[in-house]
């Protein structure tokens, strides 16, 4: 197994092709390696300029005569090859080239690649690259990218071949403050694929979920091997561009990547455990959940106030597969024997509260459900109705995942006026919520399988 450990965690840097020059790419990286210049030895390397934001800068890496962990790489293509061979003759312990213009820009370039990747290789330092947005790992304020900002820390590591891809999924991330334990673009991946990154995430005490954006496969059927192993201790959650014919083309020039037969990987995703979704939010929702929420055994349990989005919960839980038992006759009669349900006619899953329900009353549902038997974990829905205290409701939900541990819960709330402060509270205390009953279901489809 590749030692990746100087790049995800490395003492010192050195990074090629540094500037101060205004709205760079150069300047981008520098700016993000100096929110840990406590943690790690930074060194700047531009021949034209004699200081970089107070750092004095070295003419080549041949002038740093300390050892570096890490070199990174945004100098012209043409230049490349150079500053690569000088990197492996310092037996450096991991190379991240964010130039671009290589197997994915011309046959040319393609030759460079091959040159560079033979070279690393040759010399047994890791490549990452080229043509990615680079790599961020937040708990040790590593950000080795031009990405516009740094999550916060997470148990979510994203791996894509897409820089630009990520680039929004860090916006978003910083929005909605969705933490990540690492994120990685590893754009044309002469070197270094989604196989050993996916294995050294898999032994990284942070990761709890591993999310791809991936649009081809070069060794398929090792990441078949690879991720038959990991998805029995990680989940792998997996977006795959190209499963059009014409996307297929759009992904040959985007990072040179060979698309492949849509169903093939679908096939080969099943067959190794990895959990195949079709849009960016549901790859992110679908992270959350499983990072945030325990695996479990058994049927959904659903809890609303509203008769029409329990409907539709419903009916997104059979079009999953994702069995909805009937309250069994013990749990109904606990629910006839208290007196918040005197005006409830009807007890069954889903458990429709009626518009009126106050904490209390959601607190007691939740509570019967989560104690049958064949629940293995429930949506808990709040339209919100005048009455609907969202705030003191989110207090009870916290209660009842601090009861039932080892069972999920997800919500369903509106983010909106009425519902952020109830939203807010949820997430704070990892419990995803989402807006749309269809999300949530799929989300929990994943937490109610086999553990």
């Amino acid at each position: 197994m590749i030692d990746l450990s100087k790049i995800f965690n490395p003492d010192s840097i050195a990074f090629v092709g540094a500037t101060d020059r205004k709205d760079s790419v150069g300047l981008s990286i520098v700016e993000n390696l100096l929110q840990g210049k406590k943690k790690r030895e930074l060194f700047m390397v531009n021949p034209y300029r004699k200081k970089v934001k107070d750092y004095s800068t070295y003419p080549s890496l041949k002038n740093i005569s300390q050892k570096i962990d890490l070199v990174i790489i945004a100098t012209p293509q043409k230049a490349v090859k150079e500053v690569v061979k000088e990197a492996c003759k310092k037996e450096v312990g991991g190379i991240i080239v964010i130039t671009a213009g290589f197997s994915e820009a011309s046959p040319e370039g393609t030759l460079v690649q091959k040159e560079i990747a033979a070279m690393c290789k040759e010399a047994g330092v890791p490549l990452v690259g080229p043509n990615c947005l680079g790599i961020i790992r937040p708990i040790n304020k590593l950000n080795a990218s031009f990405a516009p900002f740094t999550p916060r820390p997470g148990r979510i590591s994203l791996i894509s071949q897409s820089g630009a891809l990520l680039d929004s999924i860090i916006d978003k991330a910083v929005y909605k403050d969705l933490g990540f334990a690492n994120l990685v673009s590893y754009g044309n991946g002469a070197d270094l694929s989604l196989n050993e990154f996916v294995q050294y995430l898999d032994r990284d005490e942070e990761t709890k979920v591993i999310a791809c954006y991936l649009e081809g496969l070069k060794r398929g059927r090792e990441f078949l091997e690879v991720a038959k192993k990991v998805t029995k201790k990680t989940p792998i959650i997996a977006l795959k561009a190209g499963v059009t014919e014409k996307g297929q083309e759009s992904v040959s020039t985007h990072t040179a990547s060979l698309a492949g037969d849509a169903e093939i990987y679908e096939a080969a995703f099943k067959q190794s455990g990895v959990i195949q979704v079709d849009s960016i939010s549901e790859l992110l929702n679908v992270s959350q959940g499983l990072a945030w929420q325990p695996k479990h055994q058994g049927g959904l349990g659903v809890v609303s106030n509203g008769g029409g989005m329990a409907v539709l919960t419903v009916d997104q839980a059979q079009k999953e597969d994702v069995f909805t038992p009937p309250l069994t006759n013990k749990t109904i009669k606990r629910l006839q024997k208290s007196e918040v349900f005197s005006e409830i006619t009807s007890f069954e899953n889903p458990l429709d509260i009626i518009g009126d329900a106050n904490p209390e009353r959601y607190y007691r549902a939740m509570d019967i459900l989560m104690r049958q038997k064949d629940i293995g974990g429930i949506i808990v829905i709040q339209t919100t109705q005048s009455v609907t205290d969202v705030e003191e409701n989110a207090r009870k939900i916290i209660k009842i995942k601090e009861k039932y541990p080892k069972k999920p819960i997800v919500s369903v709330l509106f983010d909106g006026r009425m519902g952020h402060p109830g939203v807010d509270l949820l997430e704070k205390n990892k419990i995803p919520n989402y807006e749309d009953p269809k999300i949530a279901v799929q989300v929990i489809k994943h937490l109610l399988k086999d553990k």
